[in-house]
């Protein structure tokens, strides 16, 4: 399938959210209530349903998960490092940071699927059950500095305990009955398009008046030196080509608006936060193809 092919569905989603945000007068509390039935109910239930009903064979995908979280780990250092470089204000750098390194799983997931039906969304669905707790712990150390709430904070995560619960799952050898999986099927159907024009509604273009060297570092850290990485890793290690596909398009997709969640309810620089990841979003409408051309 050609790469527009393949992404054009999932980002006309985002652009009809953004128009639907802007032109109609449902009001903040309906997309706040979108937001919170994608992230606590439906996307948890495509996750589990993912990793509950897919054999893992670790010994195949072991590679890539292991590439993937260090790609992630090198994105965590290259995001330290813009604060020895820019001079920001106060939470500036705290509150950003994380935009260098956490992930958009709606994004990821929706093309995935796209690329490769169920195995490609299992194989997707397993970095993000591992990618998850470790961009949370970067993140919430970036703005804490110490542990307290840490473990906290990883146990509440929906998206952690549906895929934790889905490898449980699978591991333990038990089977879905029919009806429950048809019921979680058509949840996780729905929380593809209504999270990707959640997405959508949540850009915001606009506001940046400081830290606009450091915004784009971290940008560039995030669509282009965190794929570079991986691409570059994954050709080495010698990963099948769809694992291969799949790791790339992990590491190349843009910050998630959960980023933004965490920095307003720690104190951190929201509106900073939100413009990082809205411009690095539309910024991956040009960077994504790219990639995803290289790793085919």
């Amino acid at each position: 399938m050609p790469i527009a092919a393949l992404l054009f569905p999932d980002f006309s989603l985002i652009l009809l959210g953004f128009l639907l945000m802007r032109f109609t007068d449902w009001g903040t509390s309906f997309w706040s209530g979108l937001e919170k039935l994608v992230y606590y109910y439906l996307f948890p239930a495509l996750l589990f349903y993912s990793t509950a009903r897919t054999p893992f064979d670790f010994a195949a995908s072991g590679g890539m998960l292991q590439l993937a979280l260090a790609a992630t780990l090198a994105a965590v250092a290259l995001g330290w490092l813009a604060k020895p470089i820019f001079r920001a204000g106060p939470m500036m750098f705290e509150s950003g940071v994380q935009t260098a390194f956490r992930f958009n799983s709606y994004i990821a997931l929706a093309i995935a699927s796209r690329l490769a039906g169920d195995k490609g969304t299992t194989l997707m669905a397993l970095i993000i059950g591992f990618a998850v707790p470790l961009c949370n712990m970067a993140a919430v150390h970036a703005l804490v500095h110490k542990g307290g709430g840490l473990l906290v904070e990883l146990a509440k995560n929906p998206l952690l305990v549906a895929t934790a619960g889905g490898l449980l799952f699978n591991l333990a050898g038990l089977h879905l009955p029919d009806i429950i999986g048809a019921t979680l099927q058509r949840m996780a159907n729905a929380s593809i398009a209504l999270g990707l024009i959640a997405v959508g509604a949540g850009l915001r273009l606009s506001g940046l008046k400081e830290a606009k060297g450091m915004a784009a570092y971290f940008i560039a850290v995030k669509l282009l030196a965190l794929p570079a990485i991986g691409y570059l890793a994954g050709r080495h290690a010698g990963l099948p080509p769809l694992q291969l596909q799949i790791l790339v398009l992990f590491c190349a997709m843009p910050t998630a608006s959960s980023a933004y969640v965490l920095a307003a309810r720690m104190g951190g620089n929201g509106p900073y936060v939100a413009f990082v990841i809205s411009a690095g979003t539309v910024a991956s409408l040009f960077t994504l193809p790219l990639w995803l051309a290289l790793a085919s």
